[in-house]
């Protein structure tokens, strides 16, 4: 662990910390703990990032799993996982992040005040590849004024507002300004469609229709598909199906669940279905999937 990190994990450590959310004195950061393996992701409509200070956390996506250790950080996005999984939380040594919220305004304001064609040639980039702690050095210096922050009223208030921009600045120029400036984009268009997303990952082992959906929204059916596909990526549908499929991969990899339990868990009536929707989803069979993955994390794990 690098120096930055190891000051960032001191500086964490200094709160009196609880299991779960632990609030702080600067409105929009938040210090969470977890003893146990669950990491709830918040669910909010508004972007954040959720920065991995002690321990190791894996989140699950469609494009497969990916493992977060100190230093790195998720960018949200109207489709982040709802829950993720601490690789190494125990009793003596929780797992810890940082939760840092924006507002879409907060964000949008900090692009006006740069240069024109700026934000142009951040679209341009390729995106980032996976980015080591040690990439991102300044964003972990400022998050590191934050947290030692005056409490004095006066300086804090505006202090906190600076430094909030300041963290923003670094998000955009970093190496994954190219994926935040894409989800601010994703946020901006969803509108209220946040909320029937937000729905549906409560209840996508429910049976549902697009029909139910829109009249939820006060919207016709062709304009709220429409709608949802331009914020999502997807159809309402398919965006179930894919929480199903994803959650029943995790399933079976952290919960070691055999293919029929994990099916039916999800919400599948059917284990040909599930095992169609699934192969088609991610391209191998459940049972080669999940060897094909732990394979991967064995071999990582013997290269770390």
């Amino acid at each position: 662990m690098g120096n930055e990190i190891e000051n960032l994990y001191s500086s964490v450590n200094r709160f009196a910390i609880t299991d779960g959310i632990n609030r702080t004195i600067v409105p929009y950061l938040e210090i969470h703990s977890y003893r146990e393996q669950d990491i709830i992701i918040p669910d909010t409509p508004n972007p954040f990032i959720y920065l991995v200070v002690n321990g190791t956390m894996r989140l699950h996506f469609a494009t497969g799993v990916s493992d977060y250790a100190p230093g790195q950080y998720l960018i949200s996005a109207i489709d982040s996982p709802k829950s993720g999984m601490a690789l190494s939380a125990s009793q003596s040594s929780p797992f810890l992040a940082l939760y840092i919220e924006f507002s879409v305004d907060d964000i949008v304001s900090v692009m006006l005040d740069m240069e024109a064609d700026f934000m142009g040639k951040i679209f341009e980039k390729e995106m980032a590849s996976k980015i080591q702690p040690h990439d991102d050095y300044k964003l972990l210096d400022v998050i590191m004024r934050l947290l030692n922050i005056n409490e004095k009223p006066d300086e804090m208030a505006f202090m906190t507002k600076h430094l909030k921009r300041e963290i923003i600045l670094n998000l955009i120029t970093g190496p994954y300004g190219k994926t935040f400036a894409q989800s601010i984009v994703k946020i901006q268009q969803a509108g209220d469609i946040y909320y029937t997303n937000s729905w549906i990952k409560q209840h996508y082992k429910d049976t549902f229709t697009v029909e139910d959906l829109a009249e939820q929204s006060n919207m016709s059916v062709s304009s709220f598909h429409q709608k949802f596909k331009s914020a999502v990526g997807m159809g309402p549908l398919q965006c179930q199906k894919k929480l199903r499929l994803m959650e029943a991969r995790q399933l079976m990899l952290d919960k070691t669940l055999n293919v029929t339990d994990a099916a039916m868990e999800v919400g599948y009536e059917s284990l040909s279905h599930f095992n169609r929707d699934y192969r088609r989803l991610f391209g191998l069979s459940p049972q080669k999937d999940i060897q094909e993955i732990r394979n991967c994390l064995y071999t990582k794990a013997q290269f770390d």
